[in-house]
């Protein structure tokens, strides 16, 4: 889940269980799978595969399972998966997007709208949530990898588009298409991310109480349970201590 509270979710998906975390790994799988046949097995000319890559690293997949995925992929060519994205409100209008990599989709749609209805939210129609949100590049570090000036004056001067700071650490914002430049120059100085991806990152968010908040966390984890589902993103601004 990727919402306003950011460091909330990645502690979140850092303690996440053994059992979620093998779910995690499975959809990774199947997200580079996706990205070899669309592209290729090797990384450097691949750059969809370097971001699902990315993302492995953030999930602290394995390497043999990252492996595996790719060398299955590359030797695969009978999969036929299609991406999907749901668009929903949850109840109290917080909106939720849920992207899906899924082989059979009446059966994700049937499974999707089970989730949904059960949690008391409803279907979107189209564009009304996704405008509701812009692809970036968000890169997230904890306060203590490195000195906020030059952290700053990296970024900054690698083509960020944002940089902010708080007591937890940093988040650097850039455009898709420069993410990778940025993220490049942060890792050449030897700076640990939390977290590095292309996101979708909400343009306004919508403040919910603590039982907003455990109202759209059930129905995001619900969400993120369905093996199809391979991101949920929210504009839910969660209390600090939801």
């Amino acid at each position: 889940m990727s919402g306003h509270s950011k460091w909330s979710t990645i502690k979140r998906k850092k303690g996440a269980t053994d059992a979620k975390k093998a779910k995690v790994f499975a959809k990774l799988a199947r997200e580079i799978g996706i990205a070899v046949r669309g592209g290729g097995p090797e990384a450097d000319m691949n750059p969809r595969l370097r971001m699902i890559l990315l993302k492995c690293r953030s999930a602290n997949m394995p390497a043999d399972n990252i492996d595996r995925a790719i060398k299955r992929a590359a030797g695969d060519d009978d999969a036929n998966f299609e991406e999907l994205t749901y668009e929903i409100f949850a109840p109290g209008g917080v909106a939720v997007l849920a992207h899906s990599n899924t082989d059979n989709r009446n059966r994700t749609a049937a499974d999707i709208r089970h989730v949904v209805t059960k949690a008391g939210g409803q279907f979107a129609s189209a564009g009304a949530v996704t405008r509701l949100f812009e692809r970036k590049g968000q890169i997230i570090i904890e306060r203590t990898a490195a000195d906020e000036d030059t952290l700053m004056e990296l970024a900054l001067e690698a083509g960020a588009e944002d940089f902010t700071a708080d007591e937890n650490g940093y988040e650097i914002v850039t455009g898709p298409n420069d993410f990778e430049q940025v993220h490049k120059a942060v890792e050449e100085k030897g700076i640990v991310t939390l977290s590095a991806e292309v996101t979708s990152i909400a343009l306004q968010t919508a403040a919910v109480d603590d039982s907003g908040a455990a109202t759209v966390t059930r129905l995001v984890d619900a969400l993120e349970e369905n093996d199809d589902v391979s991101d949920v993103f929210t504009n839910a601004d969660f209390p600090e201590d939801a």
